[in-house]
């Protein structure tokens, strides 16, 4: 991401903060883990890992989108970083309004950078809670050594 567009970004960092608490106090809590009250908390981390990997990250030549997937639907991060997507998405488009003589080719560097860097964010912690989770279907049936298959017994 160029430098200019990264420091108009951070230079919308409180607003960013906000209008993610915002969206984030919009959405109904799935679980009390997902309680806005309690992810509000997270936020300034949060936001210091996007910025430092923003500074660091070079868009990577084929870019896929993450898709989060979650089972049972109770993961607190979905909406927790699906509120914040929607804040930095809105700030850069006003950094990149902000920064005159932007290429084309820049602005979608930047959009890419800002996407990979939160897919990266995403998958780590959506992934990492739902392997974590009691409300995940359990295996039925679960390989031995050897080959050999033992049935779960409730």
């Amino acid at each position: 991401m160029e430098t200019a567009i990264l420091q108009a970004l951070a230079a919308q960092r409180p607003a960013i903060r906000a209008a993610w608490e915002t969206l984030l106090r919009l959405e109904r809590p799935s679980s009390p883990l997902a309680n806005p009250d309690t992810l509000v908390h997270l936020l300034d981390r949060s936001l210091d890992e996007i910025f430092k990997d923003l500074a660091l990250w070079s868009p990577r030549a084929h870019p896929r989108s993450y898709v989060p997937h979650c089972p049972c639907g109770l993961n607190p991060w979905l909406a927790y970083l699906g509120a914040g997507r929607q804040a930095l998405r809105e700030a850069l488009v006003g950094a990149q309004a902000a920064t005159p003589g932007l290429s084309h080719a820049a602005r979608e560097e930047a959009l890419a950078c800002l996407e990979q860097v939160l897919d990266h964010m995403s998958r780590r912690e959506i992934e990492s809670f739902c392997a974590l989770c009691q409300s995940r279907p359990a295996a039925h049936a679960h390989p031995a050594p050897g080959g050999h298959t033992h049935h779960a017994h409730p």
